[in-house]
């Protein structure tokens, strides 16, 4: 760990020697919170384009898309590598034959790893052993990116989440036992939620042993049922001190070897009512690291609860 907490770019850097950087790509593919399988309204916060802005139309093939992103990315960022990033919905929602396709036309010769983002209730047995099935054949990474939210139930329930906390435990121990990486979404500022919930999150996300965790704090989307309540003056949100410490304790809670892909994530002003204060994604990050290098903390500190805590003061020093 090369800062006060496992970087992301750290551990791309570390593990591929060069560069690495993520192209979002676009495929036709919906929600079964949206499609009727579990609802038809999707989550309360979620916008119709899914969780992705900087995409292609989803009419554009796959190596097109790849090769549009690489051609402005490699000259504005000097990457050598990249992680064909499939974003918008849930992009495991789909015929096993189909999924496969797609993932098979990532396999460009300068894609290191495939990320696919997706929900709990969307990762089966037979879906992770064609996952790993394609790691192993074409030699790269594949990471199932989970949006969790948060390990309150009630809150999943409030904001129409569709799935619970069983459906998230269910699959990070089947995306374990075929070898495949994993990314776990959480939003540390839901309404309904506070700083338990948060030490929890970080607590449950640590049991289940995932690769890596992506956290950003609450935007309100336009057009969505949290929009009208964000208007109407009946959703109250925790200032940005609030949410920045709120950063830094999921962070002590956290096991040190989780790598973090970021603190705080970014959403257009043209596509939302509120995103990050009105502040700038980077001046928060700024502030996070500046307090945690203030009050000597770090990623891991207060992880002392696996492996039985009870039993340690039996040990012999």
């Amino acid at each position: 760990m090369t800062s006060r907490y496992n970087n992301y770019s750290d551990f791309l850097k570390n593990k591929y020697g060069v560069k690495v950087y993520k192209l979002p790509i676009s495929i036709p593919v919906t929600c079964p919170n949206r499609d009727g399988t579990c609802g038809f309204e999707g989550c309360s916060f979620c916008g119709d384009i899914g969780a992705g802005y900087q995409h292609i139309p989803e009419t554009v093939g796959i190596k097109e898309q790849i090769g549009m992103h690489k051609g402005h990315i490699i000259e504005k960022y000097k990457a050598k590598k990249f992680i064909a990033y499939f974003q918008n919905y849930s992009n495991t929602y789909l015929p096993l034959p189909v999924l496969e396709n797609y993932l098979l036309e990532a396999c460009d010769e300068d894609v290191v790893r495939i990320a696919l983002a997706t929900r709990p209730d969307c990762v089966s047995d037979n879906y992770l052993e064609k996952l790993a099935d394609i790691k192993n054949k074409r030699k790269v990474d594949i990471t199932i990116e989970l949006g969790l939210q948060t390990v309150n139930y009630h809150v999943l329930e409030e904001i129409r989440r569709g799935h619970s906390l069983a459906e998230y435990l269910d699959s990070m121990q089947r995306i374990n036992k075929y070898g495949l990486e994993s990314c776990t979404h959480v939003i540390l500022n839901l309404p309904g939620s506070d700083r338990l919930d948060v030490i929890e999150t970080a607590k449950v996300l640590s049991a289940m042993k995932t690769t890596e965790a992506k956290i950003h704090a609450l935007y309100i989307i336009k057009g969505t049922t949290m929009a009208d309540e964000y208007l109407a003056g009946k959703l109250q949100l925790v200032s940005m001190d609030e949410y920045i410490e709120r950063v830094i304790l999921f962070l002590e809670y956290l096991d040190k070897d989780i790598v973090m892909q970021r603190l705080i994530g970014r959403a257009p002003a043209s596509h939302t009512e509120f995103s990050n204060w009105g502040e700038k994604w980077w001046n928060i990050k700024d502030k996070i690291e500046k307090i945690l290098d203030e009050r000597d903390s770090y990623q891991g500190r207060l992880c002392d609860y696996l492996n039985g805590k009870a039993l340690k003061k039996f040990e012999i020093v």
